[in-house]
């Protein structure tokens, strides 16, 4: 069976909303790791703007259960990032006024500063991926920067498919990317923008492992509650 990670952003987000304690994102982690979801994804960004420390503390403290963390290259955050111990770290772009994460990150431009960081997390055995646009380019680099996984961007092929658009050329860009990164020993996982249709259209791929799945599973639980929604992602996944 495929993995199903769940990002409890959002959780935070309408706890934040009215500036108080609930609905509280570490209980919404253990509540979902009851329900089956392999692992809890919370995104610490610079901004804070939905999950704090603490809440990541707390949530990577939880007994058995597995947190991907993801973060940005900035290096208080990766500092940070080190003391909290979270089993998984995912690295993503960062730009301070998007809504929310627009594409992949720029590993030429980056690369150097990706290799020391991706190092240092080894160093301390915490799985690490680098979340990247669906490009051969950036495949070859990831090998290069020795990274245990790499995260592709579904973002713009889930908008190709909710708009009823032709999406079989990103969908060929996305498998392509995930062959050759199976066959150069990286373990590949998708995200962004995922709902039921592209899930179980990517689902296909064999070589992709893992997905991550917030903003959906949030939205849609509101009309059919967490455990309706995590089983159906689940009876896709199987």
């Amino acid at each position: 069976m495929k993995r199903l990670g769940v990002n409890i952003d959002h959780v935070a987000t309408l706890r934040n909303a009215r500036g108080e304690s609930h609905p509280d994102p570490v209980d919404a982690a253990k509540f979902i790791k009851k329900l089956g979801a392999h692992s809890i994804t919370i995104h610490l960004r610079e901004d804070r703007r939905h999950i704090n420390d603490d809440d990541a503390k707390k949530i990577c403290s939880i007994k058995g259960l597995l947190v991907n963390l993801e973060i940005s290259t900035n290096k208080d955050i990766v500092n940070k990032a080190i003391k909290i111990k979270p089993n998984f770290v995912c690295i993503v772009p960062e730009n301070r006024k998007e809504i929310t994460t627009e594409g992949g990150l720029n590993l030429k431009k980056n690369k150097n500063n990706l290799k020391k960081i991706i190092s240092k997390f080894k160093k301390k055995k915490i799985r690490t991926s680098l979340f990247i646009n669906p490009l051969l380019s950036d495949i070859k680099i990831s090998k290069e920067l020795k990274t245990d996984c790499i995260e592709i961007h579904t973002g713009k092929l889930a908008n190709l498919i909710k708009s009823d658009l032709n999406y079989l050329s990103e969908l060929k860009k996305i498998k392509k990317c995930s062959i050759l990164a199976d066959r150069l020993g990286i373990e590949v996982h998708a995200g962004h923008g995922l709902d039921y249709k592209t899930t179980k259209i990517l689902s296909k791929i064999k070589e992709i492992h893992e997905f991550n799945i917030g903003h959906f599973i949030i939205g849609e639980s509101i009309f059919f509650g967490l455990k309706t929604v995590i089983s159906n992602f689940k009876k896709i996944l199987k």
